[in-house]
């Protein structure tokens, strides 16, 4: 094992974090750079053993974390924004590597990511006192930390993702332990390894591994809070693991985004912003615009502006300039994204964008629109993750609201109007957690997020999601002896 001591970081070797010490594995795996087909380093594969090890860490560390200062809590994780600022040209350059993101939106991440360390340690953790006045008691609501938690982070945000499990769960004074994607590992052993700066050994934890892992963590006794962001199939099996211990869980899950355009909008400048929230990290992302529903009185004018902005939009390699699309990021979502464009293709579907898969290394598909399919079409129905939307039409605004509302998920929409009454006004009606008007996709550290319906349980982030790493607890305290 080897000690760390400064956040100086060697992109050369990558390491499971184990109660302060980088520690390696007899098994190795790799990852792969999607966007060439190449290898990435090698990895740790986690046993069970190293399983127990960190858990053991945790809930010993988890101990002695909790009893910290909330404040002193809060610089350290204020310091460790500092730090990760400083490294994040080397963060997006293997964010871009590992995940196939553009350079652009590599950075942007990790911007974010730094944005969301400070913006959650900013936030304080409510005392409530119930009752004062009575001469006899005070009655006090407070939250104390639950003790270990896990962090399941998904591959389309790596980075970003892991810091909005870390900071909550550190600040209020729990011990976390992070699994990273098997798909995008890299970054995400390196930012714990980064960590160990700046909070005492075991407090913040990192294990990488493969399909055997997450069940092992979700599964065992010691952790008292599994936060996982997935599919809503994965998020489901998570649910049913930390039954049997009853776990709490905070569940990010899917989504099928609907934006509700009206006949008022501004065409020429609402289209090119849909065309880029639906193809944004190549439609990966759970909030990205899937169902794009457009008043019948301007679909054909939009649609054609639609398609135009579309087909600007530049698929290519990270680093190659002006792109604005990456890969699809491993080779079995590739697989699973593949399958709708050829059941659009099979059922002769009118795609008017797009459509095609390019040939050569890499997982790149072509940004697509496909003008009014069934609205039990599978396209309609299911979440892709991937670039491929429908475009569909509706004539009054109560129809919109229930073709958006018709869906298992409820994670994220948008109404888009030269209306703001109008929007403001639709937004209400919208079964979703994330609701924006005349834009989409824009979060802040400050606001709980999550989902609706089968799109999640729980909110991360804001000072819900702080809440979310504690147990409430009441206190019936004296004023008087007995």
């Amino acid at each position: 094992m080897e000690s760390i001591t400064h956040p100086t970081l060697d992109w050369t070797t990558y390491r499971n974090i184990m109660n302060g010490k980088l520690t390696t594995t007899a098994e190795t795996r790799h990852g792969i750079n999607p966007a060439t087909g190449q290898e990435n380093p090698t990895v740790p594969v986690s046993t069970k053993e190293d399983v127990e090890q960190a858990m053991k860490a945790a809930k010993e560390a988890s101990k002695v974390w909790a009893t910290t200062p909330y404040t002193e809590r809060q610089k350290a994780l204020l310091a460790y924004a500092d730090a990760l600022e400083a490294e994040s040209q080397a963060f997006s350059d293997m964010l871009a590597r590992e995940q196939g993101k553009p350079m652009q939106f590599a950075k942007m991440e990790l911007d974010l990511s730094v944005q969301w360390l400070r913006g959650i340690a900013e936030l304080e953790l409510p005392v409530q006192k119930i009752e004062d006045d009575n001469s006899d008691r005070t009655i006090i609501v407070r939250y104390t930390p639950l003790g270990v938690a896990v962090g399941i982070v998904p591959w389309n945000y790596p980075i970003l993702l892991a810091v909005g499990k870390i900071a909550p769960a550190v600040v209020t004074g729990n011990a976390i332990i992070i699994k990273p994607s098997p798909f995008t590992p890299y970054g995400g052993l390196k930012l714990i390894e980064l960590a160990q700066s700046f909070f005492p050994p075991g407090v913040v934890q990192a294990l990488s591994g493969d399909d055997n892992l997450g069940p092992w963590l979700t599964s065992h006794p010691t952790p008292a809070k599994i936060s996982f962001t997935g599919s809503t199939f994965t998020g489901k099996k998570v649910m049913e693991s930390a039954s049997k211990t009853l776990k709490r869980v905070t569940l990010e899950l899917g989504g099928k985004d609907p934006a509700i355009v009206c006949e008022d909008v501004n065409i020429d400048e609402v289209a090119p912003q849909i065309a880029q929230l639906a193809f944004l990290n190549s439609g990966q992302i759970c909030i990205a615009l899937k169902r794009i529903f457009v008043h019948e009185k301007i679909f054909d004018e939009f649609k054609a502006a639609l398609i135009k902005a579309t087909n600007r939009l530049k698929v290519g390699e990270a680093n190659e300039p002006d792109v604005f699309l990456g890969p699809i990021q491993n080779k079995m979502q590739y697989e699973r994204v593949k399958g709708f464009y050829e059941e659009v293709r099979a059922e002769k579907y009118n795609v008017v964008a797009g459509g095609e898969t390019p040939t050569g290394p890499g997982y790149f598909l072509t940004p697509t629109i496909v003008d009014r399919p069934p609205l039990d079409s599978r396209l309609v129905v299911e979440e892709p993750f991937g670039p491929i939307v429908p475009l569909l039409s509706y004539s009054s605004y109560d129809e919109a609201v229930d073709l958006a509302n018709n869906t298992l998920y409820g994670l994220g929409a948008s109404i888009w109007s030269g209306s703001v009454e109008r929007a403001n006004e639709l937004a209400t009606r919208i079964e979703a957690g994330n609701v924006w008007v005349n834009t989409h996709f824009e979060l802040d550290p400050r606001a709980p997020f999550g989902g609706h319906k089968e799109s999640g349980i729980g909110t991360e982030w804001g000072v819900g999601g702080l809440v979310s790493y504690c147990n409430s607890q009441t206190l019936f305290l004296k004023k008087s002896k007995m």
